[in-house]
């Protein structure tokens, strides 16, 4: 049993995610839900990456402590990058190089603050034994799905760095053996490269593979952004695979709703007052993430493929990873003066989830990273996939299966796409068998959208991270 309200002692609880905003949000999301339970949080994050987040609400700020590490120079870096988003893809594995160089700073802060429990993420290979040689709990806080988790396999009895059995394009092209249900996870040829790079040493030293095997073999558990009333049988297979409790913290759908000040702000009012002008349930919001590095040529294409669907869009379109002032993003010549009474590019940061859900939103155009499906699922809207890298081609491939929207075709061996293909696409979804989508979006929507459901997976989680240490008999002493 947990402990009651009475008897339940303070825990603390550090977090240590991976220097990407894709993982350091939901890792402050639940920080947050730890901290309304009336539990101390350590969030440990590099000093740049702390002045980018999000204010925390006020009653949380004493039980959150943004503790500031300094990310060590490595000359293969632009001065001052300190997340993905700050650097080009190809130069990742130097960031984690100087991610690593974080160790000495985080050994001393547990060896300092003893707190009860580190939640880290799939980076940081050397922690676990640290905090367990500390007497420290320690999980790993999966940020993406449970078909992922599976999809590479089994935990190997021994963990090396780099492999003899080096995995090939060909091996990712077909379901892997040991999915024993019929399914249909399997990267096309231009996505398979990163899974056949995952297990190559890179410039950090390790490979990426390693990184994740061995902060799972090291871990207590995995708690995992996932829930049981979605695909549950991944989450079976996951934690066989494994040999590890896999416990899912629910999908944490972000805060709805306005909020005082929006009508002061003059990005979401402008937009707000363009979309209250759009037919309700026509507009296709588009977003591609801001990890993603996509061609000028792509693009163009995207651009040309919106405009020759007739549909109305708005489109945040954000400079790719690592761009630099003299990057530009080359849209189609007078695109933006043809489309001006239909559509809307902002080239700037916009409030996601308001615009997801205002009522004129039809469909969303989507990279497929996991945090996006989640908001655009909650609101019940149709997905237009498009996915480039890691996990989003794999849930590009589950969700075509759930039937809640489909992917634009692409060449297999370089994943281009044409206008046509693009505009096809979109009509598909929005227009022609677009209430099929719909339908099974809006009925998923009332699972991912479940504020009470995902409450009490919260609820559950915290109880997990209380019960672990009471039958410990040891708590964080206030």
């Amino acid at each position: 049993m947990a402990p009651t309200t009475d008897d339940r002692k303070q825990l603390h609880v550090a977090m240590f995610p991976w220097l990407a905003f894709g993982h350091i949000i939901p890792f402050l999301q639940l920080s947050k839900f730890i901290a309304q339970k009336g539990h101390k949080v350590s969030f440990l994050l590099t000093t740049r990456n702390i002045k980018r987040l999000p204010t925390l609400p006020s009653d949380l700020e004493p039980l959150i402590n943004l503790v500031q590490l300094t990310l060590p120079h490595v000359n293969e870096l632009p001065t001052h990058a300190e997340a993905t988003m700050d650097v080009r893809t190809d130069d990742i594995p130097h960031l984690k190089k100087a991610f690593d160089g974080l160790r000495p700073q985080v050994t001393r802060f547990l060896e300092k603050e003893s707190p009860d429990w580190i939640i880290y993420d799939f980076a940081p290979y050397w922690l676990p034994q640290i905090a367990a040689g500390l007497g420290i709990s320690r999980a790993l806080f999966y940020i993406i799905n449970a078909w992922f988790l599976a999809f590479f396999g089994p935990l190997p009895e021994e963990v090396v760095n780099g492999s003899d059995d080096q995995k090939t394009v060909d091996d990712f092209l077909t379901p892997p053996s040991w999915i024993p249900f019929p399914n249909s996870l399997c990267y096309r040829k231009h996505e398979a490269k990163w899974a056949v790079n995952s297990s190559l040493v890179n410039a950090s030293g390790v490979t990426d593979m390693y990184r994740s095997q061995m902060v799972i073999k090291g871990s207590e558990c995995v708690f995992i952004r996932y829930c049981y009333e979605f695909e549950p049988q991944w989450l079976t297979l996951a934690e066989e695979l494994n040999h590890i409790p896999v416990v899912p913290v629910g999908l944490l759908p972000p805060e709805t709703g306005t909020t005082a000040g929006d009508e002061k702000n003059e990005t979401w009012m402008t937009i707000k007052n363009w979309l209250d002008s759009q037919q309700t349930g026509h507009v296709v919001y588009v977003a591609l993430g801001s990890e993603v590095m996509m061609s000028n040529t792509q693009i163009g294409e995207l651009a040309l493929g919106l405009e020759l669907s007739g549909l109305p869009f708005f489109w945040a379109l954000r400079k790719p990873a690592g761009s630099i002032e003299s990057d530009s993003v080359e849209l189609p010549n007078g695109f933006i003066e043809r489309t001006r009474n239909r559509g809307m590019v902002l080239m700037s940061w916009v409030p996601q989830s308001q615009i997801l859900s205002h009522e004129s939103v039809g469909g969303f155009l989507t990279h497929c990273g996991w945090g996006s499906i989640v908001e655009g699922l909650m609101f019940g809207h149709p997905l237009i996939m498009l996915p480039f890298l890691v996990d989003q081609g794999l849930n590009a491939r589950v969700l075509v299966e759930k039937q809640v929207g489909i992917e634009v075709p692409r060449n297999e061996e370089d994943g281009s796409f044409t206008r046509d293909l693009v505009a096809r696409s979109l009509a598909s979804v929005i227009v022609d068998e677009g209430k099929i989508y719909k339908a099974n979006a809006m009925a998923w929507g009332r699972i991912f959208g479940d504020k009470k459901l995902h409450k009490k997976y919260v609820d559950n989680f915290i109880n997990y991270l209380e019960k672990q240490r009471c039958d410990a008999g040891i708590y964080h002493r206030v």
